[in-house]
């Protein structure tokens, strides 16, 4: 009786440590999403649509952040991309209203990405006192 208890006790707390370690990787690669409600209205092609055609194109790569803008015109969904083992990071963009890739996969190094994340800092509205 004693062995199934201990063998029951070792089951649970077994489970319990893969559903913990899972919840947390599982919450590390949530990427950082920027999709304004308004531009979602417009899109045809969902963010989760977009996601899974992007991860196509760079399979072994997660998704590090996810925007929806207006570029050059287009609606777009914006994905940059990281790939264990390689440095800096690639933008792949996808038409919002058709899903087609648009331009070639970006690769920005990570002097591109300091120069990007000053220039978004730069443009951020100041918060008044």
């Amino acid at each position: 009786m004693k062995t199934t208890h201990t063998a029951a006790l070792i089951a649970v707390c077994s489970f319990a440590a893969v559903a913990a370690t899972a919840s947390a990787g599982a919450q590390s690669t949530n990427p950082k999403s920027d999709v304004p409600a308004k531009l979602a209205h417009e899109a045809k092609i969902t963010l989760d649509s977009a996601r899974t055609i992007a991860k196509g194109r760079l399979p072994k790569a997660t998704v590090q952040s996810e925007e929806l803008e207006r570029e050059g015109g287009k609606l777009i969904y914006s994905f940059d991309m990281k790939t264990a083992g390689r440095s800096g990071i690639d933008e792949v963009n996808v038409n919002a209203m058709n899903g087609n890739l648009v331009g070639k996969v970006g690769h920005e190094g990570p002097a591109d990405e300091a120069k990007e994340a000053k220039a978004e800092h730069e443009k951020t509205p100041k918060k008044p006192n």
